[in-house]
């Protein structure tokens, strides 16, 4: 790794001697490359909320590390994952989403059923040896959590259950099986993925970047177990909205005392956000796409039954208003930090006490990765 010794031991010391990571742990596509190996194509990643396919035909593509793939409902009403490419010669097979009886190849016709199997190959029965099943489209291996859809390109990853270690169990009175997604926006950040998780993860900075917006705010780090990282921003009321602004939806029954302290801000390692508050979650889902470069989707739910409410629309835009305004002011910092962590000057801060999480995203993301 091209990563200064001394700078590591630097950043991994105790809190209160510690210094932020060195600039390669942003900038250096070699850093990237590592870390695309050995944790970005070997971990569970988010791709949407399973209602968001609810009919046979529906599919969904996504940009990943790994590549292109898409979310397909079968006519049996089975969710899958594929890789998004023909097994002709690798064209895309679809582009954002919709839905269809048959997947036909943009370039050459080739045609798949919706379970992923091949239907039609024209001018190919000439071809020696040619075998329509093992033609068919590739797999992704994919998991469902509470509606999450989650997929990874390593067989061997353990259980995504297992992954999420004691997260499930923490925000079961959330019930996040009943939230529907019902907004989402994409922003392309020209930073590094870690920045954004990062900033997602205290609350030093809020006062200062989000001044005009939600404002300053406190939190306490959670202990958790399995593969993620958890900070609840004490607040007696959702967060969900600008401050002046009364949420309009009530809270979730039946949350536990501790839920109803604040709101949870979490990374489920390596790059995706949720985050519950006591009448709503919304999600940052990050794609890492190079060492300075990536996808950024921002979604919110809510319980099912309020959907119902024929003012919906209407006290939703709050909460609409409130997660694309903070997403913006955030994007646009961490693109300035990005620009500043190129100067050949740069060298590693102290950090604060309120950067507890910030330091264990960065020493999490060292443990992944061969040193020597």
């Amino acid at each position: 790794m091209p990563l200064d010794r001394a700078d590591l031991a630097a950043a991994t010391a105790p809190l209160a001697r510690a210094r932020s990571m060195p600039a390669g742990f942003y900038t250096d596509p070699a850093v990237f490359a590592a870390e695309r190996e050995h944790i970005l194509l070997r971990r569970w990643f988010f791709t949407c909320r399973e209602e968001m396919l609810p009919n046979p035909g529906d599919y969904r593509s996504f940009e990943t590390v790994g590549g292109p793939i898409f979310l397909l409902r079968g006519a049996d009403g089975v969710l899958r994952a594929f890789a998004n490419y023909c097994r002709h010669r690798g064209s895309l097979l679809v582009d954002g989403e919709g839905c269809t009886k048959r997947l036909i190849c943009p370039y050459h016709a080739w045609s798949y059923m919706l379970d992923g199997s091949l239907w039609g190959c024209p001018d190919m029965k000439d071809a020696e040896g040619f075998d329509r099943v093992e033609n068919g489209l590739v797999p992704v291996r994919m998991e469902v959590w509470n509606g999450f859809v989650f997929c990874t390109f390593n067989d061997d990853a353990p259980p995504l259950l297992e992954q999420l270690g004691d997260l499930p169990e923490r925000m079961a009175t959330h019930r996040l099986d009943t939230m529907r997604c019902t907004w989402r926006v994409e922003l392309q950040p020209q930073c590094n993925w870690k920045l954004i998780l990062e900033n997602a993860m205290e609350t030093y900075h809020t006062g200062i970047v989000h001044k005009k917006t939600v404002g300053k705010q406190s939190s306490r780090t959670l202990d958790t177990r399995g593969e993620w990282l958890c900070i609840q921003v004490i607040s007696g009321r959702s967060i969900a909205t600008l401050p002046g602004q009364a949420p309009p939806f009530p809270q979730i029954e039946g949350l536990d005392d501790d839920a109803l302290q604040g709101t949870y801000f979490t990374v489920l390692h390596p790059a995706c956000q949720l985050v519950m508050a006591q009448d709503c979650m919304w999600w940052l889902n990050v794609t890492p796409l190079a060492h300075d470069r990536s996808l950024l989707e921002v979604g919110g739910c809510f319980p099912e039954h309020v959907l119902d409410d024929p003012e919906f629309e209407a006290k939703a835009g709050p909460y609409y208003e409130r997660w694309e305004a903070v997403a913006l002011e955030d994007v646009d910092i961490l693109e300035r930090q990005q620009r500043a962590l190129g100067s050949v000057l740069y060298r590693p801060g102290p950090l604060s006490w309120r950067d507890d999480e910030v330091q264990a995203i960065g020493m999490w993301v060292l443990d992944q990765l061969p040193l020597a």
